[in-house]
């Protein structure tokens, strides 16, 4: 869509439309790196896992999201809110428990649920921030539950998975970037696949604006704009 400003000396501009590009999160839109790599093996080795409870333990941004979407698409898991674990009552496994250790967690419904999985031989997945020694537990005998537990650390995104994970993102809405652009963007960005894919949406929208081609220095205003917390860019 082209918009004519009323200063016709102006050039117009085009108003990129949402096409709702949305994250692919099959196996194959996995990129396997050094910094994943044990995590994605044991999602990949179920169900024969030696514990029946899994936990994937990593910093925001790192693709436990997208493990965990893997892994539900492949067990056909049942999904449950961490503080309303006792709901699940009844139910046969796999579970899924996304996000946890942030906030409450029903602590008797997870002791309960990790026994029952451990009795029915199912399993249970459960994805957080944070190492589980350092979960709000006060439960003693769901401590040693957890310390039981296959806890397997996804680290930061490393370059190469970055570098991957922008390319296949561009790919995906039919853009060719430079790679020196992709270097640019993997040593300024946060190192969150989270950022990575923000980046890319914007760079996409920046350069529809300008009916230009991605470049370093698109890039560079777009990085600038992200750091500042604008919603905009000095295009």
């Amino acid at each position: 869509i082209d918009c004519i400003s009323p200063d016709m000396t102006d050039a117009p501009r085009q108003l990129p439309l949402d096409l709702g590009h949305a994250p692919g999160y099959s196996r194959d839109d996995l990129i396997v790196t050094a910094s994943n790599m044990a995590a994605v093996d044991i999602v990949d080795r179920w169900p024969g896992w030696i514990s029946p409870v899994v936990i994937l333990a990593g910093p925001t941004g790192s693709g436990k999201t997208h493990l965990a979407a893997v892994w539900k698409a492949e067990s056909e898991a049942t999904v449950i809110d961490a503080a309303h674990i006792g709901n699940a009552s009844g139910r046969t496994g796999p579970f899924l428990i996304d996000a946890i250790g942030d906030g409450p967690i029903d602590e008797a419904g997870l002791f309960h649920l990790i026994n029952s999985v451990r009795q029915s031989g199912s399993s249970l997945l459960m994805t957080s921030r944070r190492w589980p020694g350092t979960w709000p537990v006060q439960l003693p005998d769901l401590a040693s539950r957890l310390k039981a537990a296959t806890t397997v650390e996804i680290g930061e995104p490393d370059d190469m998975l970055l570098s991957g994970v922008m390319y296949k993102l561009f790919a995906d809405r039919q853009i060719a970037v430079d790679p020196n652009v992709i270097s640019f963007l993997v040593s300024h960005i946060e190192r969150s696949l989270s950022t990575a894919s923000r980046v890319v949406e914007r760079l996409d929208r920046a350069a529809l604006e300008k009916k230009s081609k991605i470049t370093r220095a698109l890039a560079a205003s777009v990085v600038t704009a992200l750091d500042e917390g604008q919603a905009t860019f000095d295009l």
